[in-house]
């Protein structure tokens, strides 16, 4: 881990959660049955368990109290606050219109129950939204980004995030070229907006966590009360990320400077 801290952060977060969702894929493969609603949701613990491993083992206390600060960064100016907060919401109901101007009807939310509010749906929400982005971006985009652009440490941050997703495909996404290809797509506009949210709140973990959060909660409502929404979402969600690359430059993906972290080493004994 000390000499290789993002590669262990990888391998050790791909470990937690495939082995701790392996029950539902043995479920999607007809092999068992009866694992418990909500299983899904314990494998938002990988990133988040592997940066405070990995931080504690090379760094000790120090970089574990560094990290605990950025995780609760609230600071980052009203603007930036409400953004992280709020936007999903606003992005939900900028695609609602979209889709009733282009003949489609309104969401129903009627179709909305309490399994659909507080349900599991919403536990596995906002675990993953927490769980994630300390993972993420929280330990690993600062330390890629010491060495590349924002939008090549994207990328590549991108490309471990997709291969890390591979165990749902067999019990929860549909499982295709088409999708696999989309998914990435998707994924990777996402980490863009998510790369320019972290650096312009100077590498607040708790904001980049409150807009993933609220991110999957909105997409949560969206499945239910319109799929033509939740489409709609996606590809404004693309067209942010295109204007973040357009307005602010590769270099940072952002109007302040990119986070970078030096790499982990451990405290000098006395």
């Amino acid at each position: 881990m000390r000499k290789y801290p993002l590669l262990s952060y990888f391998v050790l977060a791909f470990a937690i959660t495939w082995v701790l969702v392996s029950p539902l894929v043995l479920q999607g493969l007809g092999l068992i049955g009866g694992v418990l609603p909500g299983w899904h949701a314990l494998g938002a613990l990988g990133p988040i368990s592997s940066a405070l491993v990995v931080t504690a083992a090379v760094g000790g206390r120090p970089a574990l109290r560094e990290f605990a600060g950025r995780i609760l960064r609230w600071r980052v100016g009203t603007w930036w606050f409400l953004v992280s907060a709020f936007s999903p919401f606003l992005l939900f109901a900028l695609s609602a219109l979209i889709v009733r101007l282009l003949g489609g009807p309104w969401p129903d939310f009627g179709r909305l129950g309490l399994e659909e509010l507080l349900g599991f749906s919403f536990l596995a929400g906002l675990l993953y939204g927490i769980g994630e982005e300390a993972g993420w971006r929280g330990f690993a985009l600062p330390r890629l980004q010491s060495g590349h652009s924002a939008l090549v440490a994207t990328l590549i941050l991108t490309v471990f995030w997709a291969l890390w997703h591979t165990p749902f495909f067999f019990y929860r996404f549909e499982f295709g070229a088409v999708q696999v290809v989309g998914f990435f797509m998707g994924l990777l506009a996402g980490a863009i907006w998510l790369t320019c949210l972290y650096n312009s709140t100077e590498g607040s973990i708790l904001m980049v966590a409150a807009w993933h959060t609220t991110w999957n909660l909105v997409n949560q409502v969206a499945i239910v009360v319109s799929v033509e929404i939740l489409s709609a979402m996606s590809v404004m969600v693309m067209i942010l990320a295109v204007a973040v690359v357009v307005a602010f430059g590769p270099a940072a993906l952002s109007p302040r400077r990119k986070q970078e972290m030096p790499p982990l080493t451990p405290p000098r004994v006395r």
